[in-house]
């Protein structure tokens, strides 16, 4: 009996033994094999970058010259509408019997003008009886002149063509006179309307090139500067300039969010990367792995960002021009994570 339990306990004393080994194996971390690049300054143009909002070329507020009740609408918001196309009406019924009750005004007293006339020719009537019937009917031709126009203004047309930016009216509804109604607007070209720093306005040129990112297109499109302005907004101190963008496809529309970027004269030194060495935590936090050659291990390091230039991205901060950084595997990394470089 004795015998069997020594035999027992150096077993177990073996079993545990091996699983030590085990254990001290698996702990060994494999280096994971990643590519490096050097930071390095290259000289580079700066760029202006702003933000702006697209507006229509030409934009016009409608709204009917007479009262009453509208009767017709042609078009949603959003829609295209053509130059010269109806738009909306108004109820014309009292504008139409205003129109008749002018035109029998104008046909009694042309009667009467009719026969007066005879006895002015035969000299049995005075020049000033005649000339009072005719005063009369002068008035009442641009009585019905007027009324004919209030009727024809009953009926509201597109003067330009473009698109239906607001509706502000249902049929049904009785409007005033002059109320803005329909708001249209040209977009076959639209304007970028953005805002310089005035540290930056001797590099803005009248003609110069912009770049304009339209962020809900995901698409970019190149346009001139057409307008600089001359006086600075009092509280930004900026200055607004406009970008004209053709838009055959009309795609672009007024409201939406464009980001402007355009060359400045001046160059500079800047420390770049390739784009694919910069990621991105949770917080929208940019970062970088550096390797560290003498433990052979990578270490995050959080970088701030500048200007894109030719799918390399300038770092501001958070690593120095003699750092190599990992630019290939580093989605697999840690902070401290054991590295073989391969390149």
């Amino acid at each position: 009996m004795k015998s069997n339990s020594i035999y027992l306990t150096l077993l177990i004393a073996a079993l545990s033994g091996c699983n030590k080994s085990g254990d001290q194996a698996k702990s060994v971390e494999k280096p994971l094999p990643v590519v490096t690049r050097q930071a390095r300054n290259i000289t580079a143009n700066n760029q202006i970058s702003v933000s702006g909002n697209i507006e229509g070329n030409k934009t016009v507020r409608l709204g009917f010259l007479v009262g009453g009740k509208i009767n017709y609408i042609a078009a949603a918001e959003g829609q295209l509408v053509k130059q010269g196309q109806l738009l909306s009406s108004l109820d014309p019924g009292n504008y139409s019997i205003a129109k008749e009750l002018a035109d029998v005004q104008v046909a009694q007293v042309q009667d009467e003008y009719d026969r007066l006339k005879v006895m002015h020719d035969r000299r049995s009537l005075s020049e000033s009886d005649f000339a009072k019937v005719g005063f009369g009917l002068q008035q009442a031709r641009a009585q019905e002149k007027l009324h004919a126009k209030n009727l024809s203004d009953t009926r509201l047309y597109a003067p330009i063509s473009g698109v239906m930016l607001k509706k502000m009216a249902e049929v049904g509804e009785i409007v005033g006179v002059g109320t803005p109604l329909f708001v249209v607007s040209d977009i076959r070209t639209v304007k970028v309307n953005a805002y310089i720093p005035e540290s930056e306005l001797h590099n803005i040129k009248l003609g110069q090139e912009a770049k304009v990112l339209v962020s809900s297109l995901s698409e970019t499109f190149t346009g001139k500067v057409t307008e600089v302005g001359s006086a600075a907004d009092a509280a930004s101190r900026a200055f607004t300039i406009k970008i004209v963008l053709n838009n055959p496809k009309l795609l672009i529309r007024p409201g939406m969010i464009a980001e402007v970027t355009m060359a400045s004269n001046q160059s500079k030194k800047a420390l770049v990367l390739p784009t694919e060495a910069v990621l991105h935590d949770l917080d929208n936090q940019s970062y970088v792995f550096v390797a560290d050659t003498d433990r052979r291990i990578a270490l995050k390091r959080k970088v701030s960002l500048g200007q894109l230039t030719d799918n390399q991205i300038e770092i501001t901060s958070g690593i120095s021009e003699n750092d190599r950084v990992v630019t290939g595997g580093q989605h697999k990394l840690t902070d401290g994570t054991a590295i073989s470089i391969t390149q």
